[in-house]
C-alpha cells in the first residue's frame, strides 16, 4: 500500500499528464548514491533527502556512499544501474563538469540519466582575507586588470565548482588571475585566511564560522539572485560582472531507460519533501534553498550546465586525465 497523499499524487499526475502505472513501485528500498565521503555538502542533502521520502515513498531510502574520480565512480554505477527506480544518483555540476573535464568519464551525462528534481540549491560566495585591501568586486579586478597574472585564488582542486567559478570569472571580466588548488575546501580557506592567496569561492556553510570571526570577507555570491541566507550581499552581476550565476545544486537523478511514471512519482516525492517545514528549516540553517523542480525543469537546467562549463574549461584549458 502506497503512502502517497492526495497532494503529492496530484503534483504526480501533472507532471506526467496521465494516470499513474507504476502501482507497484517502490517494493523495497531505493538506493541513493553519492560519489563523496560523508559529511560534505551532497552527503549532507542526501541524507537529509533520505530521512523524509521514507514517509512519503513508503520504503526506506539507504544512501550509499561511492567516492573516487571526481564522482565518476558513482556516477558510471548509476548509469549502468538497472532503470527500475531503485538506484539513484544524486550529484551537483560535477555530473555537468566532468563531461569536459575527463577524456573518457565513463558515461555520458545526457544521455545515460533522467533527470528527476533539484533538491536544493545555493550560491558560492566569493571572498577575501578581512584584514586585505579589496572590499568589492570592482576593486579586486581593478587591481587584477592593473597587475596581469599578480593576483592568485585557491580552490578545493582542479575542477571543482569553486575553480570553475574563478576561471569563469576571468573569463567574463577578460582578467590574468592565477589558480592555487588546494586538496579540499578547508585547506583552500586556510590559505586564504593566512594571505598566501587573494580570494576564493566557496560555499555558505564552510565561510560562515570564518566570516562571523571576522577573517573573512564576503564580497558578492554567485547565484541568480541575492540569497536568503545573506540578503545583504550584492550578487556578482550587481557587482558588476555578467554571467557568473553559478549555483551549487543538488540534483536526483535515475538511470535513461527508466519508466517515466517513476520518474514522475520520484519528482513529486522530492517536491513534497522540499515542501516539508522541518527539510526547509534544516536547509536554510545550512545556507540552502529548497527547490524541488520537474523533471523537464532540471533537464534544461543540465543540457545548460554541459554546455556552459565545456566553454569555461575549453577557454581554461583544463584536463583532469
Amino acid at each position: 500500500m502506497k503512502h502517497f497523499t492526495t497532494a503529492l499524487l496530484a503534483i504526480a499526475l501533472a507532471l506526467s499528464g496521465a494516470p499513474v502505472l507504476a502501482q507497484s513501485w517502490p517494493a523495497k528500498p531505493v538506493r541513493l548514491i553519492v560519489g563523496f565521503t560523508p559529511g560534505g555538502g551532497v552527503d549532507i542533502n542526501a541524507r537529509l533527502l533520505a530521512s523524509k521520502l521514507p514517509e512519503i515513498l513508503g520504503q526506506s531510502v539507504i544512501v550509499e556512499n561511492r567516492p573516487g574520480a571526481g564522482t565518476n565512480i558513482a556516477n558510471e554505477h548509476v548509469a549502468k544501474a538497472a532503470p527500475d527506480g531503485y538506484t539513484l544518483l544524486i550529484n551537483t555540476a560535477a555530473l555537468a563538469i566532468n563531461m569536459s573535464l575527463y577524456k573518457k568519464p565513463g558515461f555520458d551525462t545526457l544521455r545515460d540519466f533522467v533527470p528527476v528534481s533539484v533538491f536544493s540549491e545555493s550560491p558560492n560566495i566569493l571572498v577575501v582575507n578581512s584584514a586585505g585591501p579589496f572590499r568589492s568586486v570592482g576593486e579586486l579586478l581593478a587591481a587584477a586588470r592593473a597587475r596581469p597574472g599578480a593576483l592568485n585564488f585557491s580552490s578545493a582542486g582542479s575542477g571543482t565548482t569553486q575553480h570553475l567559478s574563478g576561471e569563469l570569472l576571468k573569463l567574463r571580466s577578460g582578467t590574468d588571475i592565477v589558480h592555487v588548488p588546494y586538496k579540499g575546501t578547508a585547506p583552500s580557506l586556510t590559505a586564504l585566511i593566512a594571505g598566501e592567496v587573494d580570494f576564493t569561492f566557496a560555499n555558505i556553510p564552510s565561510i560562515l564560522q570564518h566570516v562571523k570571526s571576522g577573517r573573512l570577507r564576503p564580497l558578492a555570491t554567485t547565484g541568480v539572485r541575492r540569497s536568503e541566507f545573506v540578503p545583504e550581499l550584492p550578487t556578482m552581476k550587481e557587482s558588476g560582472v555578467s554571467g557568473v550565476e553559478v549555483t551549487v545544486w543538488y540534483g536526483v537523478l535515475a538511470p535513461a531507460a527508466t519508466p517515466r511514471e517513476i520518474v514522475n512519482l520520484l519528482a513529486a516525492a522530492i517536491v513534497n519533501a522540499t515542501r516539508a517545514p522541518d527539510i526547509r528549516t534544516r536547509l536554510v540553517e545550512q545556507g540552502a534553498e529548497p527547490v524541488g523542480n520537474t523533471p523537464d525543469e532540471f533537464g534544461k537546467l543540465l543540457r545548460e550546465e554541459v554546455a556552459r562549463w565545456a566553454e569555461v574549461i575549453g577557454a581554461a584549458k583544463i584536463r583532469a586525465d
